[in-house]
């Protein structure tokens, strides 16, 4: 998810939405999943939605920090605070997935677990948008 593409405002945007339409379906399914007590497909689907957000989103976020955002600084300097906000805003999706590696470990899938991957899709979702409108 490097290169131009994160340059060019359609391609990101499709990356942003296609990754966080994927995150959402999943979660969608993990709450289904886990209100018909289906324990053994409670399992993968959380292993498959950890994995989607550091596979997809969070590397995705990695290929920014290192690629797209310093160029943007490099040319434009005043976008210095938008990018440190764009920084903390993935290092808050880092910190909430680590807690539910975490409390999904200690305690198996339930409401922590869920409100902090609702909380993931809110994050990103505004992240990306403030990220489209002021970056791209």
């Amino acid at each position: 998810m490097s290169g131009p593409s994160l340059e060019r405002e359609h391609s990101h945007r499709s990356i942003h939405n296609g990754a966080f339409r994927e995150a959402r379906s999943l979660t969608d399914l993990l709450r289904r999943l886990h209100g018909e007590r289906r324990t053994e497909e409670v399992h993968e689907v959380a292993d498959a939605l950890i994995e989607h957000w550091e596979k997809r989103i969070l590397a995705h976020a990695q290929a920014e920090e290192e690629g797209l955002f310093p160029k943007k600084v490099e040319r434009n300097p005043e976008l210095a605070p938008v990018v440190h906000m764009m920084k903390r805003d993935h290092d808050l999706m880092r910190q909430l997935l680590d807690e539910i590696k975490v409390k999904w470990k200690q305690s198996g899938v339930n409401y922590e677990v869920f409100a902090r991957f609702e909380a993931l899709l809110l994050i990103n979702r505004i992240h990306s948008r403030q990220e489209e409108r002021d970056l791209l």
